[in-house]
């Protein structure tokens, strides 16, 4: 099995290759007796310099940047000299400003101006992204001592502005697949799928995942999509699951001060906690509320923000909904409240968005021990978990009658009951998907990926 060690144990390239491999098997078939540990990474040299880009960073609450800056936080854990670029600006709320220099425990975040303007318009989000995405390019290319890039979808083409820092600088790209494009924009009907934007946006994929020397993709459906569109790709893929933020969640079975502040002591919750989009459709569980909508025990929450938070808004106001509430998104330090005030969490993906976008709400609500209401199609990633583990609801979109007959289930299920599928869905969590043991998987299959990169350069200057 892999285990974590320093560069003077690699050997071969087809070693290397075969150390990868092992790393990179899909998480749902490693015993857990095997997943790897973190370890420190040495070098007999000067440090290895990575260089991560991402639009969004802490602390800006937006989950692509949380996950990027462990990432960052553990590959400077393990001796790399890690170099951020990230925007100034706050990805919902553009007026939130952060400083332009910064070193977080190790990490030089260097963020940008005039790369984030909010998303209140397309156009402000187009000029926000070109104008990042221009500037990690200018930086990009004159940024002394790059060994590695490492990057992900925010935003969705800055793999494009990686490759062409790799190609002239000769370094190797890691890629964290978060969701794809244009396929979302496809199966949200936004775009033709012969159009000429669709097109382009298929051939800039198609050259990232050729450039890229490590590809992450976040589930067995997601790494069939990606492999369609690369050749011999598999061999270069780790599948895995992003990891809740668990040392900002805490299980709060007691006094929970969000409960107090928005008066759902004493009430059975049904929580939606994320980003609230086409992608991830709420109008079934929606019209199955309003038949609750005079019900004293069952209340429903929506905490979050996105282009989906109107749909949710107006329908309270239509509906003058008492027992709904709307909040935007919750800082970190009081995610482990604003996730624990849940009794049942709900997770929704839309219909032809299997292998597009990961459903990631999952793994809050497991950390915090809570029972989920999962609202989609099948099969899916979701499926796939609760197929495995009594922890879980089903309801299919447009299934109004039958999720009504669920939160009914819901409403009049036993306390103990639903305690105990949150402990099974939190058992299931810390055995297979903690943050402890996903982020040092992706770290060792990034260490793997500098190594073999090393290795092959140090052959070459050999002769």
């Amino acid at each position: 099995m892999w285990h974590g060690r320093d560069s003077t144990a690699f050997g071969s390239e087809a070693q290397a290759r075969r150390e990868l491999a092992e790393v990179a098997r899909p998480w749902a078939t490693l015993p857990i007796e095997h997943q790897a540990a973190s370890h420190i990474t040495t070098f007999k040299m000067r440090r290895k310099s990575v260089l991560v880009i991402s639009q969004t960073f802490v602390p800006d609450p937006a989950s692509v940047g949380q996950h990027m800056s462990d990432v960052a936080l553990e590959l400077a854990r393990r001796g790399y000299r890690v170099r951020v670029y990230a925007s100034a600006r706050g990805y919902e709320d553009a007026s939130v400003k952060y400083p332009l220099k910064e070193n977080l425990h190790g990490v030089e975040i260097r963020r940008l101006p005039l790369a984030s303007f909010g998303k209140k318009s397309i156009a402000l989000r187009v000029l926000g992204t070109a104008m990042f995405m221009i500037q990690c390019l200018l930086f990009g290319l004159f940024e002394p001592n790059l060994d590695a890039i490492f990057f992900s979808t925010s935003p969705p083409l800055i793999g494009i502005i990686a490759s062409i820092i790799h190609i002239f600088r000769g370094v190797p790209l890691a890629y964290w697949a978060m969701d794809l494009n244009p396929d979302q924009l496809i199966a949200l009907g936004k775009l033709k799928p012969t159009s000429m934007v669709a097109r382009l946006l298929e051939t800039a994929n198609r050259i990232i995942l050729r450039e890229s020397s490590l590809v992450v993709a976040l589930d067995r459906f997601m790494a069939d999509r990606l492999e369609r569109r690369g050749t011999r790709l598999r061999e270069r893929m780790l599948v895995m699951p992003p990891w809740p933020h668990e040392d900002h969640i805490e299980v709060d079975n007691g006094e929970n001060p969000f409960r107090l502040r928005h008066g759902l002591v004493g009430k059975r919750v049904v929580m939606y906690s994320g980003n609230h989009s086409p992608s991830n459709p709420l109008s079934t569980l929606l019209e199955a509320a309003v038949h609750f909508k005079d019900d004293a025990l069952l209340h429903f929450v929506f905490v979050g923000g996105g282009s989906g938070k109107k749909e949710v808004e107006g329908f309270i106001s239509e509906h003058h909904l008492k027992n709904m509430i709307s909040l935007p998104y919750q800082p970190l330090g009081e995610l482990g409240n604003s996730l624990s005030a849940a009794d049942v969490h709900v997770v929704a993906l839309g219909e032809n968005m299997v292998g597009i976008i990961h459903p990631c709400k999952i793994y809050g609500a497991m950390a915090v021990a809570r029972p989920i209401l999962y609202v989609g199609p099948w099969p899916s990633h979701v499926c796939d978990i609760l197929d495995r583990q009594p922890i879980g609801w089903r309801i299919a979109h447009g299934d109004r009658e039958g999720a009504i007959d669920i939160l009914r289930t819901i409403r009049s299920a036993d306390p103990q009951a639903l305690a105990e599928m949150g402990g099974a869905a939190r058992r299931t969590l810390r055995r297979e998907l903690s943050q402890q043991t996903l982020c040092a998987r992706l770290c060792d299959a990034f260490d793997a990926t500098i190594r073999r990169r090393t290795h092959a350069q140090e052959c070459r200057s050999c002769g």
